[in-house]
């Protein structure tokens, strides 16, 4: 049987939630249509969109249904920008830090290259958090530039969890516009948006539960990103497009049972992850835990993150070994898979790229038990050994 442990780059859709989506794509109608079956469809849509936005402390009105994560993040970063620039010309700065996911770094070098916007970079210390006085530092060099600010709430590959709030805080005292990727968030922290003062925040339902191809944007009352694409003008105008009914269903019913389960699964997931990261040092094979990591933490470092450095070898190489033993981990983001080069993250935390090159993620999450854990340690001994005996090469 397989070990399925990359639950961070897709979880297995919940059986109520397939059952909730089956059901609502049995019924015909567009949410956009005037007649009974798009009134119906509406009232599905806006029926999600309530428990959407009460999940997240959010208000309905300022969640927009987009596609996921990615979608989201790259109306929020481009969208937000070019309406800061277009207001006020300079306005075109971006404060973001280094160890984004690619949904927010390549729209911001996108942006960049194409002559719209300049970007402040902040680099994170070794624990890989990114301290809210050197992104507040970045913005008081020249607040009046300044058009986002953008810090992921939790990290994807080491799991490091940001000082949203204070960040927030800061940027609204500035009176610029903060942004946040809350996907790796939503299903392991507390994410209440109203009280962290967001302006913008990114969720993807197949990060907890959810189908793939379904995710929101919340966007402040008071603000409007310029679309990306152009069309019937649903969601305010800011995400045109048919609305999706069932997806928006299964991220509201994937939502709540994260929300509904989240004390309990965070410190049953936090006791494995624990047993991955002390279990691995124990080998005496040189691993080391990459970051920081207290046993039982789970507010500074997500309670499913276990992430390892390998000396000697390749993440691919460990990963295609262990995959051959029915073992399923990542190098990192998935969205990066095959690459052949260190994790940007890895990197911007201090590493050397040597030592960087030999990064592994394992993620837990609802399917995870005690017997995958002592499945990928049994195995762990030998893979290292063949990846090292195979000089590391991928």
């Amino acid at each position: 049987m397989t070990v399925y442990l990359d639950h961070a780059a897709t979880t297995p859709v919940l059986p109520h939630v397939v059952e909730a989506i089956a059901e609502t794509m049995r019924a015909v109608g567009n949410p956009s249509s005037l007649h009974t079956s798009g009134r119906a469809a509406r009232a599905v849509v806006e029926d999600a969109r309530e428990r959407i936005a009460a999940c997240l402390g959010s208000r309905p009105s300022e969640i927009v249904l987009t596609s996921g994560g990615t979608e989201s993040d790259n109306i929020a970063v481009k969208g937000t920008v070019w309406a800061a620039s277009a207001q006020d010309p300079a306005r075109r700065r971006i404060v973001a830090s280094g160890v984004e996911h690619h949904a927010v770094l390549d729209p911001v070098t996108a942006l960049v290259e194409a002559g719209d916007a300049e970007v402040t970079w902040v680099e994170p210390g070794p624990c890989g958090l990114v301290a809210a006085q050197d992104v507040l530092a970045a913005v008081d060099e020249d607040p009046g530039s300044v058009a986002l600010v953008t810090v992921m709430w939790a990290n994807n590959e080491v799991g490091t969890v940001q000082d949203v709030a204070t960040i927030a805080a800061g940027c609204r005292e500035r009176g610029v516009r903060f942004h946040t990727d809350a996907v790796q968030a939503v299903a392991h922290l507390p994410v209440d948006l109203g009280a962290a003062g967001v302006d913008l925040a990114a969720v993807s339902a197949h990060k907890l539960g959810g189908p793939v191809g379904v995710g929101a944007l919340h966007v402040a009352r008071d603000l409007r990103p310029m679309p990306l694409s152009h069309g019937g003008g649903q969601e305010r105008d800011i995400r045109s497009g048919t609305l999706d009914a069932a997806g928006a269903v299964g991220l509201a019913l994937a939502l709540e049972h994260a929300v509904e389960h989240r004390a309990a699964e965070s410190a049953r997931l936090a006791a494995l992850r624990d047993r991955v990261l002390s279990g691995a040092l124990a080998l005496d094979l040189g691993i080391e835990v990459t970051g920081c990591w207290e046993p039982g933490d789970t507010t500074t470092r997500l309670a499913n993150n276990a992430h390892l450095l390998v000396p000697g070898c390749s993440g691919d190489s460990l990963l295609y070994l262990l995959d051959a033993q029915g073992i399923e981990v990542s190098t990192g983001s998935a969205c990066q898979a095959g690459v052949p080069r260190p994790s940007h993250v890895v990197l911007a935390m201090g590493y050397d790229p040597e030592v960087a090159r030999g990064s592994l993620r394992i993620s837990l999450g609802s399917t995870s038990t005690e017997d995958d854990v002592e499945r990928f340690l049994a195995a762990l001994p030998e893979v290292v050994e063949r990846a090292r005996r195979a000089g590391g090469a991928a």
